[in-house]
């Protein structure tokens, strides 16, 4: 997930129909997140799969985590314990979790070594985002050696990939992952360390496509014997991490047609192993950039009255139009607006001809983003009037918000807590941060959950830092969540 700078690269189109009106929106007050709702610790999820959109369910889990969840020990001496799947605490099925049909629990069981080594095969030869040909390369041998027929996307950095179904259900219920990695030297010491001199999969993309390779896998045996009630079409998307992204590519290449409903999972570091973040309505943020450029006549600092004192023009847009905005919005919407690069003159004497501010600008609303371009640029306007500079500004369209639909969240709770057990699911966070899962939920209805991947002894570290990495546990966690959800939802009525 891209705690994204979109850049000034080409805008993306936002004037298609979207599915946003048939979610929820921001769900203001106190415990309003029917969800997954604040409570008594320790509580538990209650499985429910509503059939029409506007009934209330109660999917509902802890905030915090409950005494049940896996309490990671540090390691002070040694620095972070990472597991081996041969090691004696490797758990195989969750306690408390419902067994998979078809045997495939065992299935998993013999298959962690495999995928923890597909992980680190990704891990340590990383490609960085519209470049995911080796990747893709290596999905479509695995898919085949499977019996499916994987479709590269147009440019084969992607795939599209469906496991028929059996009998008269025309569902088709999408998985997604993404397989691109980030611009960053891997500061780890592990045997996986990424070969690739700039490049790191420090945002959790190597889990995410293992464990759409594992839940694919599963999937596929039960097509073989018969027991898939549905068709499911695996999404392994490039370039999550630029603007423009790869999700409208996917769309484009015919990754959604006749879905029905689509899901994904995001590596959390900071929520422990075993557990899964899930939340109705919003999820992170559009992200969207700046760049307002402001130019003048320039002249001696001793005499701003004759001219156009442009530094201080750009000090009123930096300071006052993130105010201006959060007075013009409403403030349960979520926006944000921050400068993160100032330039202008070099000389403490000398006014400068030209200065340039460039800022990241995020909202949690659908129907505000829609309107923040025109807004943000009559602020800016604003802002300088009087000064005597000339004002440009470049607004771009990075990502939509990622706004869960109700009735697809409540479908993967219900599967996490099938998957876990009922105390390993909790309430996510809103994240500020763009994810472009968001494309995809606009043509249909779907959700995106957090997978906690926390490394005994480093629950302090984040996606996008140089020493990321993952309790590899994590990746059983989520094959068995996406399996779970996959035949949910393909059980359920179309949204």
């Amino acid at each position: 997930m891209a705690a994204r700078d979109p850049g000034l690269r080409a805008p993306l189109s936002d004037g298609e129909p979207s599915n946003q009106a048939n979610r929820d929106g921001l769900q203001h007050g106190r415990h309003k997140n029917e969800i997954a709702q604040r409570h008594h610790r320790g509580s538990t999820l209650i499985q429910f799969f509503p059939t029409r959109r506007g009934e209330e369910e109660t999917m509902t889990s802890a905030l915090t985590v409950s005494r049940s969840a896996p309490q990671l020990a540090d390691a002070p001496d040694h620095g972070p314990r990472w597991t081996e799947p041969d090691d004696p605490d490797w758990s195989d099925t969750p306690p408390a979790a419902q067994p998979l049909p078809g045997d495939l629990d065992g299935w998993l069981a013999d298959q962690d070594p495999e995928l923890v080594a597909l992980r680190r095969h990704l891990h340590a030869h990383p490609e960085l985002s519209g470049k995911e040909f080796e990747t893709a390369s290596l999905l479509a041998e695995r898919l085949t050696a499977a019996g499916l027929d994987p479709k590269p996307l147009p440019a084969g950095n992607g795939i599209i990939c469906d496991i028929p179904g059996a009998g008269d259900n025309d569902h088709v219920v999408a998985l997604r992952a993404d397989l691109d990695a980030l611009p960053l030297l891997d500061a780890k010491d592990v045997p996986y360390r990424s070969t690739v001199d700039g490049a790191c999969h420090a945002c959790g993309h190597d889990v995410h496509t293992t464990v759409l390779m594992g839940a694919g896998l599963a999937l596929a045996r039960l097509a073989e014997r018969g027991e898939l009630p549905g068709r499911v079409r695996l999404l392994f998307q490039p370039a999550e991490e630029t603007v423009p992204s790869g999700a409208p590519e996917v769309i484009s290449a015919g990754g959604l047609k006749d879905v029905s409903a689509i899901y994904a999972l995001h590596c959390a570091p900071r929520l422990p192993v075993g557990l899964v973040g899930v939340r109705s309505g919003p999820m992170t943020a559009a992200a969207d950039m700046l760049e307002v450029v402001l130019r003048g006549p320039g002249g001696h600092t001793a005499r701003p009255h004759l001219t156009a004192d442009l530094v201080h023009a750009l000090g009123r847009v930096v300071v006052d139009v993130p105010s201006l905005l959060e007075r013009r919005v409403d403030p349960r919407c979520g926006v944000s607006m921050v400068f993160g690069a100032v330039q202008a003159g070099q000389a403490a004497n000398a006014i400068p001809t030209e200065g340039r501010a460039r800022a990241t600008v995020r909202v949690l609303d659908r129907e505000v983003w829609r309107e923040l371009p025109d807004l943000v640029t009559s602020l800016v306007h604003s802002a300088v009037s009087g000064t005597g500079v000339r004002v440009e500004v470049n607004y771009r369209r990075g990502v939509p918000p990622v706004v869960n639909d109700r009735s697809a969240t409540a479908v993967i709770a219900a599967a996490a807590s099938a998957a876990l057990g009922p105390d390993q699911v909790v309430e996510a966070e809103v994240s500020m941060g763009g994810e472009d899962f968001s494309f995809y939920l606009d043509q249909v209805p779907g959700a995106m959950i957090r997978l906690g991947v926390g490394v005994p002894g480093a629950l302090d570290l984040d996606i996008h830092q140089a020493s990321f990495d993952v309790d590899e546990r994590a990746i059983g966690h989520g094959v068995r969540v996406m399996v779970h959800t996959a035949l949910a939802s393909l059980a359920m009525p179309v949204f």
